[in-house]
């Protein structure tokens, strides 16, 4: 996908003034933030623009020097290496022009909710959110759980957690969906192999500004947190039950002793969740766009495999299997399968760009 030669000098004009503003000393306050913000945003763009520009302008320099004898050789070494070059420099400039997503460097609300196959679907939901703590780890991001339910055999029947860091969401979007797995249980003397399956949902956490909750619209009950907790159970009203009227979601938190948290964690997962409504809203307004992504972001959609006799995942959306299975739960090989999903999204969303 060509870009005109007026819209690399659109981007290439901009990008200097912001550089003039911001070198200026002029710039005081919100005007300062804003421009700020304008200019990380705009840099990596400019600089691939500014690579097509030079490379462009290269090669038309070259073909001029085609017409001397002395310089033909030389010329069509260099024109040749350009022109190959070129076109992988031009995509990347199209991948940065797309549409971004607003959410993209929000930080992110994780929620594992182990499905079909009882224990077994409890511990592997607890192998999936020591996969992700692993990769958000190696990506330099901070997990911490906000509730959770853990089985008594391990892993947990739902675990909500708040995963902050730079580029959070844009990396973690295509994990919604049903993760399903197949392996013998420990608990199998028969050596059978079982499905078992969990729900994965990543939602951007918003910022106050992006969700406004009028406290009128809002029921808040009290009661006696219930399971493990210690002596404050069945003692102290601490649990906190949180419903938003107008949209009928319901929250529920009791993990903390103290019923001011527990509500401050409810109101945390209940902002995410609007935000996840107003979003999906805003998508069904824009089918055809949405059209173009990898997944529907549907939380009922099978998305992956994990075949544990064979040791493969399978990404069911791209049809990208792995032979790398420990590797992908231990953490290091999940970024193969996002990267594979992110380019594959983008390469769906430049073709209908092109269409």
């Amino acid at each position: 996908m060509q870009i005109p030669p007026e819209r690399l000098d659109q981007i290439t004009n901009r990008f200097a003034e912001l550089e003039a503003r911001m070198a200026s000393g002029t710039l005081e306050g919100d005007a300062f933030v804003q421009a700020s913000r304008d200019y990380s945003e705009l840099e990596p763009v400019a600089k691939v623009a500014a690579a097509v520009k030079s490379m462009r302008g290269e090669i038309a320099g070259l073909e001029e020097m085609l017409a001397d004898p002395e310089m033909k050789a030389m010329a069509e070494d260099e024109l040749s290496a350009i022109r190959a070059a070129l076109p992988e420099k031009e995509r990347a400039l199209a991948v940065a022009l797309l549409p971004r997503d607003s959410a993209d460097n929000k930080p992110a609300m994780l929620e594992i909710r182990a499905g079909t196959g009882g224990d077994e679907a409890a511990l592997f939901a607890g192998d999936l959110y020591r996969m992700y703590e692993r990769f958000a780890a190696a990506n330099g991001w901070k997990i911490e759980p906000v509730s959770m339910n853990a089985s008594e055999v391990g892993g947990f029947k739902e675990i909500v957690a708040n995963v902050t860091g730079t580029g959070v969401f844009a990396k973690m979007k295509f994990e919604s969906g049903v993760h399903r797995v197949q392996r013998v249980p420990v608990t199998e003397s028969g050596g059978r192999i079982h499905t078992s399956a969990a729900t994965v949902a990543v939602l951007p956490e918003p910022d106050e500004v992006d969700v406004t909750i009028d406290q009128n619209d809002l029921k808040i009950d009290t009661y006696r947190a219930s399971g493990a907790g210690g002596q404050h159970v069945n003692t102290t009203d601490s649990a906190v039950r949180i419903t938003h009227l107008p949209s009928g979601l319901v929250v529920m938190q009791q993990d903390e002793r103290s019923q001011i948290k527990n509500r401050a964690k409810a109101m945390q997962v209940l902002r995410a969740r609007l935000y996840e409504k107003m979003r999906d809203e805003a998508q069904g307004a824009e089918a055809e766009a949405r059209k173009a992504m990898v997944g529907s972001g549907d939380r009922s959609e099978r998305i992956r495999t994990y075949n544990f006799p064979q040791g493969r995942v399978t990404d069911h959306r791209i049809g990208l299997t792995l032979h790398k299975l420990e590797e992908v739960l231990a953490g290091p090989g999940l970024p193969e399968l996002i990267d594979a999903l992110i380019a594959e999204d983008e390469g769906k969303r430049l073709a209908a760009l092109a269409d």
